[in-house]
């Protein structure tokens, strides 16, 4: 993405929230042209070279940063910030849908519907987050056991502690980095939010997943896509601060992957849901503003608080842009179902190593 915010400016406020949108907004446009000058067969060349680029890699790089980025920032933040459920993923304004409380229940319900989630099933969340649908299926959903894995020592810490308050004894809670967790067991459903961007070889990491799915078992992925294009983030201000090592997926990147598991159904989801669900958590972090600087000020020093708090302001706005750009039909969230490949008489055992 190519534009330039001067955070100085930012914290001297010389520059307003209406010219940093323009400047976002011109910056995904030279993005896009920049893609679509490629005839069809250069585009597709391109694309294959990607996925076999992933292909190649490990399943992530830099999951410390990740860390460092996002997830070890205290809950408090979150709390601050978020909604009720503290769902850190693209929620879902359904007509009558009007606050960000009622959004984040109608994805979390639209997740387990697309999911085919059942009571008494065994349920893994796979980058769990701040525990937004471990913690709703363990209420909604009493006689099925979950497990959430989690690559944050702070949020598993909280987790445990909504659980413990709510009185939970369905809900297990792990820290592990997926790259290295080995799934021990096999579940009726695996259900991952917005982890896979974080990733790399796709390949590998469905080999995995597929071991720990029963014969008839499930996997319901959600991640944000560009509808055309898959790229590494890097060289620009999202990489540096928030998405070291990530990507931007394809809409159909994915399917590219799908050696141990089958695409069952494939849906696409409007950017604008993320669109309003970034202007959301920015309405709240400004509403929030002095104690967000205290937290902050806490965790990064004074001198350092109002840097922060700008930086996550843009980051809001680069987002809600990005995804609201030409009414959210570039950048979405695509959500597969996918079932487990029984192949009979083939060893695949070593095909990833």
């Amino acid at each position: 993405m190519d534009f330039v915010i001067d955070i100085d400016k930012l914290e001297t406020e010389q520059i307003s929230d209406r010219t940093v949108r323009k400047i976002i907004r011109y910056g995904l446009a030279n993005l896009l042209a920049e893609k679509e000058k490629n005839d069809v067969e250069t585009d597709r060349h391109q694309f294959l070279e990607f996925v076999e680029e992933l292909k190649q890699s490990p399943i992530a790089i830099q999951t410390s940063a990740a860390n460092e980025q996002h997830y070890e920032v205290t809950s408090d933040f979150f709390e601050l910030v978020l909604g009720k459920r503290l769902k850190y993923s693209c929620c879902y304004y359904l007509d009558g849908v009007y606050s960000l409380d009622e959004a984040e229940e109608a994805m979390l319900e639209l997740v387990c519907d697309r999911a085919q989630v059942q009571d008494g099933q065994e349920i893994l969340d796979l980058g769990c987050g701040w525990g937004s649908l471990s913690l709703y299926l363990a209420e909604k959903y009493p006689n099925s056991q979950i497990t959430g894995l989690s690559n944050s020592h702070n949020q598993r810490k909280f987790i445990k502690q909504g659980k413990n308050l709510a009185g939970f004894d369905n809900l297990n809670i792990i820290t592990a980095d997926i790259s290295k967790f080995e799934i021990d067991k096999q579940f009726d459903r695996i259900i991952s939010i917005e982890m896979f961007e974080h990733l790399r070889n796709y390949e590998k990491l469905l080999h995995k997943i597929s071991s720990g799915m029963k014969s008839d078992g499930l996997l319901f992925v959600h991640i944000f896509t560009h509808k055309n294009y898959a790229y590494y983030f890097e060289d620009h201000w999202i990489a540096d601060n928030f998405f070291t090592g990530g990507i931007m997926p394809s809409d159909s990147l994915l399917l590219y992957f799908a050696k141990d598991v089958s695409v069952q159904k494939h849906w696409r989801v409007s950017g604008e849901h993320y669109q309003k669900t970034s202007e959301a958590w920015l309405k709240k972090l400004d509403d929030k503003k002095a104690k967000v600087l205290e937290i902050f000020s806490n965790i990064y020093g004074e001198e350092k608080a109002l840097r922060m708090f700008l930086m996550w302001r843009l980051f809001f706005i680069v987002t809600a842009e990005s995804f609201g750009f030409k009414d959210g039909q570039e950048w979405l969230v695509s959500h597969y179902l996918f079932e487990k490949k029984i192949l009979i008489g083939v060893n695949y055992s070593d095909s990833c190593n």
